[in-house]
């Protein structure tokens, strides 16, 4: 009995239409890929770095070459964080975390593979003014939510246009 539990499981699994996303694809003829950000130390442009060299896509030999070689810049980065919620002292008690990127993918020749767009990203979190301390680390953990979502984000925009092409 306990083992067709299992079966039966990865048999409905199977039958709902789930299956896993393909892994991200770049165009093949893009080259070698350099991620360029205003910010040198930018947490976003390091892991998009890590993540086009995982999809198959080498890293200049020169970092700061660019003649032969695709760019992902990054233009900005921004975050803002808004109260949304106020108690009866009208303190805030709630607020709006947002962080918005503006990027563009270019190849080798310069034209556009992903021209210039912005994707921008928000989470709520409760943050009461009697816990400080709570609020600090509740927005850093978001902070690293929302960054690993705006790689994601940024990856399946490159993916969907190399299909297009």
């Amino acid at each position: 009995m306990n083992k067709l539990i299992p079966l039966a499981l990865v048999l409905l699994l199977a039958g709902c239409g789930f299956h896993l996303r393909n892994a991200l694809t770049l165009p093949p003829d893009i080259g070698p890929v350099r991620v360029v950000s205003p910010d040198p130390y930018s947490p976003l442009a390091e892991s998009l770095a890590q993540a086009l060299t995982r999809a198959g896509a080498a890293a200049p030999a020169d970092p700061e070459a660019t003649e032969g070689v695709a760019t992902l810049e990054i233009l900005s980065e921004q975050w803002g964080d808004s109260p949304i919620a106020l108690d009866n002292l009208g303190r805030a008690q709630e607020f709006s975390l947002r962080y918005a990127t503006v990027f563009a993918l270019r190849d080798a020749q310069g034209k556009d593979v992903v021209p210039q767009q912005v994707i921008e990203l928000s989470r709520d979190y409760v943050a009461p003014a009697a816990d400080a301390i709570g609020k600090a680390s509740e927005r850093e953990l978001l902070s690293k939510e929302l960054r690993r979502e705006m790689n994601a984000a940024i990856l399946r925009r490159i993916d969907a246009a190399s299909r297009r092409r």
